[in-house]
């Protein structure tokens, strides 16, 4: 199949599994052709059926703000024109569904036609598609997706709650590439710590929505008891404030800032916490990735996280804002080495249920479902 996928390219969830996705499908004999602005963090550069097709949006004085929608609606047609497409798989909402909706017009109207699917993340429903600006764009652009679905049930629960939607929405969760992901060696984890001292770690965005002012004092609650360190992994608007509080506080020496680091397995593989205070999450996937590298997870009750993180088995879930609760959550595995263990066993056993061969092939169904429905 040749197969299309429009994506965001940084560390959110909705880049990593659509990015991952395509890895492993072209890694199975596919075509695939990903579009976005940049080259997404992830993507396989060494896959010779991994073709990038770079939106390009022009500075134009006339524009306050860069149409990016119609860039993007521009190079799908383009890509799909000439690369013979057979199926557009576009990942969040907006401004993606929408721009597909467009794309899917202007080709009809040159004799073209390509089915689309539409996979929901969480914050593109959540967040951006209950704004009153934006909700009649993001309803319609769901209804007139050939197929919809999203990562976890507690999303699709959401959505049909926040939207009237015409479209069944199917439920295919998040999934993890095994390999790659487990414990590192000691030698890699002295770079960080020393040989008393525990490792917590963070990954995201580091969007508002992520909290990760609540990842630096949950781990200075730690930290006071246990003799600790923190890694946090990615970038974004939050990252100057975060800074500022780790100064503020005295924990400059232990706190490290890793910024867009491709090694986000070795992260997470000297690891022995993983902190997600976030205040929304869909699913969580990097709290996946850290249960696959054998790292309990502590993070908010919200979202698709209680279909994710089994409470009391392989990690806590508190309540949003319970830096307290956190803290202490954190600091019974720390303290115990014996139920350390045990959790670390099983958020691994959990992880596996999530495998990607299991759930990319549940995606290559719906292609080839919707390929042949519109035939």
């Amino acid at each position: 199949m040749k197969i299309g996928i429009v994506c965001h390219p940084t560390y959110g969830g909705s880049g990593v599994m659509a990015t991952e996705l395509g890895n492993y499908l072209g890694r199975k004999g596919h075509e695939i052709h990903v579009i976005s602005h940049s080259l997404p963090v992830r993507l396989d550069p060494y896959n010779e059926n991994i073709n990038f097709h770079e939106v390009v949006v022009d500075p134009y004085p006339l524009f306050h703000y860069q149409p990016y929608e119609l860039a993007l609606s521009s190079t799908i047609v383009e890509t799909v024109r000439r690369e013979r497409l057979d199926v557009l798989h576009v990942h969040y909402a907006i401004p993606h569904a929408y721009a597909a909706f467009m794309a899917g017009e202007i080709l009809k109207d040159q004799g073209f036609s390509i089915p689309v699917i539409t996979t929901l993340h969480g914050t593109d429903i959540t967040l951006v598609g209950k704004n009153p600006a934006y909700k009649p764009a993001v309803c319609f652009s769901i209804n007139h997706s050939s197929k919809v679905t999203a990562v976890s049930q507690s999303l699709k629960q959401q959505t049909q709650e926040l939207f009237k939607i015409k479209k069944p929405i199917q439920v295919i969760p998040n999934f993890v590439n095994l390999s790659g992901y487990g414990r590192q060696s000691k030698v890699s984890r002295r770079s960080f710590a020393s040989e008393n001292e525990a490792i917590l770690c963070h990954v995201s965005n580091f969007r508002p929505v992520k909290r990760i002012l609540d990842v630096i004092k949950v781990f200075k609650k730690v930290h006071d008891k246990k003799e600790s360190v923190l890694i946090m992994v990615g970038d974004g608007p939050d990252r100057a404030a975060a800074e500022e509080l780790v100064q503020s506080l005295g924990l400059k020496k232990k706190v490290y800032f890793r910024g867009k680091t491709y090694d986000i397995k070795s992260m997470l593989g000297i690891s022995d916490i993983f902190l997600l205070p976030s205040e929304t999450e869909s699913f969580g996937l990097s709290a996946l990735e850290a249960m696959a590298s054998y790292v309990p997870v502590i993070a908010s009750r919200v979202g698709g996280l209680e279909e994710v993180i089994d409470h009391g088995i392989n990690g806590y879930l508190e309540e949003v804002g319970d830096v307290e609760a956190m803290a202490g959550s954190a600091l019974k595995l720390l303290l115990d080495d014996n139920k350390m263990s045990k959790f670390s066993k099983s958020s691994r056993l959990k992880a596996e249920s999530f495998s990607m061969a299991e759930i990319s092939d549940t995606y290559l169904q719906l292609y080839e479902r919707t390929i042949n429905e519109k035939k």
